[in-house]
């Protein structure tokens, strides 16, 4: 489940997005004030600015046969993001992220992640992160790749396909056929996966294609001393190549176009 080939960057990754969360106990004052200081520290690089309201799914609450929901405090989420709309930082009282839609490697990541979380731990001194997690979201269309007339079975690590792998199968079989898994991994960190077929929307006119979804979340649970997270991260990233380069068929990592440095 752990490719041990040479780390490589993919000239056409599918990624959709690669998200950075940190959270952390609750910061009532982030909620309770507008994050000026903030903003002056990473208005350079994120000039542009919204603050929506965030609403938590309901709680459920009671014991079996008397189950209640229990709506959930309404949480302001605050959006820094790039010119080029790229790049955004999320803030709320219980985390800070930052997302990416066009990744091409780590370090420019990495760079781009240095200000913001730099300037929220010296403006907002966090106790420690309770959670610092790396997600990587793929969307496969087949049909964009030139691999329209080639099977999932051909593309993908049978142990993430489930039924869809039997030779006896056809895809057009299924309905749904998702699998859902999570498991330790090196450094005291965790992965969840989510990979199967799925219909996203998306461009100018929000159409619909078939895709394959390969979502990776890698994170390190418990509590993360402030001077071990750009560690903590680093051994996140360590192992994301080696999962997903095991997950995928040689046929797609040469679609995918390999470049080793």
């Amino acid at each position: 489940m752990f490719s041990q080939e040479q780390r490589c960057i993919y000239r056409r990754n599918q990624l959709d997005g690669v998200i950075c969360q940190l959270r952390f106990p609750e910061i009532l004052s982030i909620g309770a004030n507008v994050p000026v200081a903030f903003q002056e520290a990473i208005r350079d690089e994120y000039p542009q600015y919204a603050a929506k309201m965030d609403s938590p799914a309901p709680k459920i609450t009671g014991r079996p046969g008397n189950f209640t929901l229990e709506n959930q405090p309404t949480t302001v989420n605050y959006h820094f993001t790039s010119e080029d709309g790229v790049w955004r930082i999320n803030l709320t009282s219980r985390f800070i992220s930052l997302t990416c839609t066009r990744y091409t490697c780590w370090e420019d990541f990495a760079r781009r992640l240095d200000k913001p979380l730099v300037a929220f731990i010296q403006v907002y001194k966090p106790a420690y992160f309770e959670r610092v997690g790396l997600r990587y979201i793929n969307f496969f269309n087949r049909k964009k790749m030139e691999l329209e007339n080639v099977a999932l079975k051909d593309l993908f690590s049978s142990r993430y396909l489930g039924p869809m792998a039997d030779e006896e199968v056809t895809e057009n079989n299924f309905s749904m056929c998702n699998i859902d898994t999570e498991f330790a991994i090196r450094g005291g960190c965790r992965v969840k996966i989510h990979a199967g077929p799925g219909m996203i929307k998306r461009g100018p006119q929000a159409q619909q294609e078939s895709v394959f979804i390969w979502d990776q979340d890698l994170f390190m649970p418990g509590k993360v001393q402030i001077n071990m997270t750009t560690g903590s991260l680093q051994t996140l990233h360590a192992q994301a190549f080696g999962i997903f380069r095991d997950a995928i068929a040689e046929q797609l990592h040469d679609a995918l176009e390999p470049e080793y440095r």
